[in-house]
C-alpha cells in the first residue's frame, strides 16, 4: 500500500479577530536514503516549471539557499528545489515521496529548532520565488515563501495592513476540519503555498518612540515598572508595544546594561504618561523618533538588514516562556547569572535576553479552544538567545546549559506547574504540551488530525506533534 501523499494548502482566513501570517518550516520524517538519489535530478527537472531552479552541492545558490540564521543542529541537505508556480511545490513533494526521501521547505532560513536536524540527506523546497503579495480590495493573498518585509511594505503603500493581536493542493477554509489544527500547528500538517487574509485602511500612520539604556542595578523598579505602568494587570494599553534586551556592551559598562523602547501608534511622540516612569529611574542614555510602522524595526534593530538578523555561520538557541507577569526577583536572578555567564565564558558573550510586551486585546477576543494556538492569557514573551561560533561538542553543551538555567529561572518565577513555551522560538527540548498546550481534549484533537492527515509522520520535524 502506498504512503498518503502530504497536504499542501492554500489557507483562507478572511473574516477573523486576529491574524496570523505564516510561512511554516516543515519537514518529514527521516528516511533511510542514500546518495543515490542525486544523479537522476533530470527526472525531478523534467516534472517542474521551465521558472523553477534545482541547485546542487557546492554551487553559490545552494549554498544561499542553505545558509541559515542559526546553524546548530542545522538539518542536512542534498538538494535544493526553488519553486516558481504552487504546482511545483506538489511535484517536488510526490517526487520526495516516490523515492523515499525527507523534505523541508523553507522561507527564510530562521527556524532554530534543534528537532530540524534529524532531517538527513534531505531536499529543501527553498520558497524564495513565490513571494508575491496580491491586493484586492480588503482581501490580500500572500505566497508562502513572502517574508515579513515584503508583506508589510506592500500592504502600507496601498494603505492597508493586517490586524495584529501530500501533494495534493487543498483550499483550508472554516468548513475544513483542519482549519483549527493550522492556526497554531499548521508546520504538522503541510506546506502553506499562500494564504488570503482579510486587510483594513490604515488609521494610524504615525509611529513614535522613546529608548532607554539602563545599567544592571535598574533590574528591580525597570521590570516593577514594567509591570504596573505598562501590563496593567494583563490588558496593556492597545497601542503600545515594548521591548526590553539584556546584552553586553562593553564600551558603555562592564557588566551587561538593558535596552528598553516603548513604541506608540498613532502618536508623533510617545506620551509621557507611559515613558515617565522610566525617565524617573534615571537611565544613563535616552532617545526619541518618530516615523511609520516601517521604521519599527529598523528602531529597534531587527531590520533585515541588521546583524542580528543575517546569516552569519552563528549558533542561535532560544529558550521561550510565556508568562503572566514579571517576577521581579526571579529577573534579577536571570540578569545576575546572564552577567556571570558571559563573563566567565567568552565566547558565549553575544547573548542577549529578549523580554517582548504586545497589545494583547486582538489575541485574548479570540476563544482559547477555538485554535490550535494556545496560551492566550499569557501577556509576555520572555527569551535567551543563546550566540555563539561552533567550535565543537564543549561550547554547545555549555551555551545549553546556560539556555535552560536562563529559562527555568523565570519559569520557577511564575509559580506555575506548566511550561508555556512559544513554538517559533522553540529550542526543541519542548514537549507538544509546552508548545500546544495542556488540555487532554487539545492534545488529543491534534493528535487525531495528525492520524488522519499525516498517520506515516511526514510532517514532524518542525516541533512535531507526536
Amino acid at each position: 500500500m502506498s504512503s498518503p501523499t502530504p497536504l499542501l494548502s492554500r489557507w483562507r482566513r478572511i473574516d477573523s479577530v486576529a491574524t496570523v501570517l505564516w510561512w511554516s518550516l516543515s519537514a518529514i520524517c527521516q528516511a533511510n536514503a542514500t546518495l543515490q538519489w542525486l544523479s537522476p535530478t533530470a527526472e525531478l527537472a523534467d516534472r517542474l516549471s521551465p521558472g523553477a531552479l534545482i541547485y546542487s552541492p557546492g554551487s553559490d545558490g545552494f549554498t544561499q539557499a542553505t545558509s541559515r540564521w542559526s546553524v546548530y543542529e542545522a538539518p542536512n541537505i542534498s538538494l535544493v528545489v526553488v519553486p516558481s508556480v504552487e504546482n511545483d511545490v506538489a511535484e517536488t513533494v510526490k517526487y520526495a515521496n516516490q523515492n523515499n526521501l525527507p523534505f523541508i521547505a523553507v522561507s527564510g532560513g530562521h527556524g532554530a529548532i534543534i528537532t530540524e536536524s534529524r532531517v538527513q540527506n534531505g531536499i529543501e523546497i527553498w520558497m524564495n520565488q513565490l513571494n508575491t503579495v496580491e491586493i484586492d480590495g480588503y482581501v490580500a493573498r500572500v505566497d508562502g515563501g513572502a517574508l515579513t518585509k515584503t508583506v508589510s511594505h506592500a500592504l502600507w503603500q496601498a494603505g492597508k495592513q493586517t490586524v495584529l493581536a501530500s501533494g495534493d493542493i487543498k483550499t483550508i477554509d472554516r468548513t475544513c476540519d483542519l482549519w483549527w489544527a493550522m492556526q497554531g500547528a499548521g508546520h504538522n500538517f503541510g506546506i502553506v503555498t499562500s494564504v488570503s487574509v482579510k486587510i483594513y485602511d490604515i488609521q494610524y500612520p504615525d509611529w513614535a518612540y522613546e529608548m532607554f539604556t539602563f545599567t544592571g542595578d535598574k533590574v528591580e523598579g525597570l521590570f516593577d515598572n514594567l509591570n504596573v505602568h505598562l501590563l496593567r494587570n494583563g490588558w496593556p494599553p492597545v497601542n503600545i508595544v515594548n521591548f526590553a534586551i539584556f546584552k553586553r556592551v562593553p564600551e558603555i559598562d562592564v557588566k551587561p546594561i538593558i535596552y528598553l523602547w516603548i513604541f506608540q501608534e498613532g502618536a508623533t511622540s510617545v506620551d509621557s504618561a507611559y515613558s515617565k516612569p522610566f525617565h524617573h529611574l534615571g537611565p544613563s542614555a535616552t532617545g526619541v523618533g518618530s516615523g511609520t510602522y516601517l521604521d519599527v524595526p529598523r528602531w529597534l534593530g531587527w531590520d533585515s538588514d541588521a546583524p542580528s538578523c543575517q546569516n552569519s555561520g552563528l549558533a542561535n538557541t532560544r529558550f521561550p516562556i510565556d508568562i503572566r507577569s514579571y517576577n521581579v526577583q526571579a529577573v534579577r536572578k536571570a540578569y545576575d547569572l546572564f552577567t556571570d555567564v558571559t563573563q566567565k565564558i567568552p565566547e558565549l558573550n553575544g547573548s542577549r535576553f529578549l523580554f517582548e510586551g504586545y497589545s494583547l486585546q486582538g489575541v485574548k477576543a479570540v476563544p482559547g479552544e477555538s485554535t490550535a494556538y494556545a496560551f492566550r492569557e499569557d501577556n509576555l514573551l520572555v527569551a535567551p538567545v543563546i550566540s555563539w561560533t561552533p567550535s565543537g561538542p564543549d561550547i554547545a553543551r555549555k551555551a545549553t546549559d546556560f539556555g535552560k538555567r536562563l529559562r527555568q529561572i523565570i519559569y520557577e518565577g511564575t509559580g506555575r506547574s506548566e511550561l508555556h513555551s512559544y513554538v517559533n522560538y522553540a529550542f526543541g527540548d519542548e514537549t507538544p504540551q509546552n508548545w500546544y498546550g495542556y488540555e487532554r481534549q487539545r492534545q488529543q484533537r491534534l493528535l487525531g488530525l495528525k492520524n488522519n492527515y499525516d498517520p506515516d509522520r511526514k510532517f514532524s520535524f518542525y516541533a512535531p506533534i507526536a
